[in-house]
């Protein structure tokens, strides 16, 4: 048998290190040789983003910060940054502060300096997204790919329970989705694989003590290889069932991710051996990809349906209509309307498929 692909890594600095998001995020601004600095960090990380203010050069903030990036907050942004003459943007926070400085970086040039405290894993994939009129819109483009990643396993101790698992299992979604996705090969299907043996064993024991530094390491390295592994591998069904829902009908975007996962590798699986194999193997439990995951999801307490995240039945046809045209042609397998559907009520009543 033949080997034969085309893969591309994506360059990034990455500084981890546990109580380091100061200096770290310091040392890279430095590196960069950045003047001027935009700032946009979620309204929790006040306290991070006023000692980073203090030691680096900020001509503004923004600290207004809405989930699937609404077209008029980048617009706002992406002015105020050229408005400032910023050079540079440190963003700090999860994937919605993020996503809204990869629109700044998109529109204005600027590079990306993220400090994630999330598992999210935005920070490492040069995709973009915007939410107008209620569709949400993908791209990918390499500006949009932070220079430096500043990680900081203690920066996640302020994520609820539930929402720390569900972004843990939307990384795993990252890995999982870029088994199949349209670019996968060698290199990043050993990426997701490691990534995954990383997220399980680390989200078992962060639910079991979630003030355990060594399980948000594992978990946030975990996140980061997953990320990159669907950056080099791009987006498959599961993340297009994702970002129509989060667009369209506002769903909340780390929860979405943890329930519709199951379903989609259920789907996948029995026409995708070798991914099927590597998910069954890191889980460890002797269960099949699409068991395991459903019981993962129980075991950590995420949540188990679309219906308690508030989408509505009544929506399905909707919803499945506008997924279909966009997964890609090269899934495993062939997806029709009347199979997508099955597939949204089973997640939104939380029935298992297997």
């Amino acid at each position: 048998m033949t080997i034969s692909f085309d893969h591309t890594t994506h360059g990034q600095r990455v500084l981890f290190g546990t109580g380091t998001a100061v200096t770290n995020t310091v040392e890279a601004v430095e590196g960069l040789g950045a003047k001027r600095v935009l700032l946009i960090a979620d309204a929790f990380a006040s306290a991070l983003s006023d000692a980073i203010a203090e030691r680096t050069p900020v001509v503004a903030r923004v600290h207004e910060i809405v989930q699937h990036v609404p077209i008029e907050n980048a617009t706002r942004t992406a002015a105020l940054a050229r408005k400032q003459g910023a050079d540079a943007v440190i963003t700090i926070g999860g994937g919605s502060s993020i996503g809204l400085a990869k629109i700044v970086a998109r529109d204005a040039g600027l590079p990306i300096i993220a400090v994630p405290t999330t598992f999210a894993g935005s920070e490492a994939t040069n995709v973009w997204g915007i939410t107008e009129a209620g569709r949400k819109t993908t791209g990918v483009d390499d500006k949009v790919l932070p220079k430096v990643i500043v990680y900081d396993a203690s920066l996640m101790a302020s994520l609820p329970g539930r929402l720390a698992v569900s972004s843990g299992l939307n990384a795993v979604a990252h890995a999982v989705d870029g088994f199949w996705a349209p670019r996968n090969d060698p290199i990043n299907k050993a990426m997701g694989t490691e990534g995954l043996r990383a997220l399980f064993p680390g989200l078992r024991a962060l639910h079991a003590d979630p003030d355990d530094i060594g399980a948000r390491e594992k978990t946030l390295y975990g996140a980061y290889l997953a990320a990159i592994s669907f950056a080099s591998a791009g987006s498959g069904m599961h993340h297009k069932i994702c970002h129509a829902l989060g667009g369209t009908y506002n769903m909340p975007h780390a929860e979405t991710h943890s329930v519709v996962i199951g379903y989609v590798t259920a789907f996948n699986a029995p026409y995708a051996a070798d991914a099927a194999e590597r998910v069954a193997a890191a889980i460890g439990d002797g269960r099949s990809a699409a068991a395991g995951i459903y019981a993962l999801r129980e075991e950590v307490e995420a949540p188990m349906s679309l219906k308690e995240l508030g989408f509505k039945e009544q929506d399905v046809p909707e919803a499945a209509g506008i997924i279909l045209p966009a997964i890609p042609p090269s899934n495993p397998r062939q997806v029709n309307r009347a199979a997508l559907e099955t597939l949204l009520r089973a997640a939104w009543a939380g029935d298992p498929i297997e």
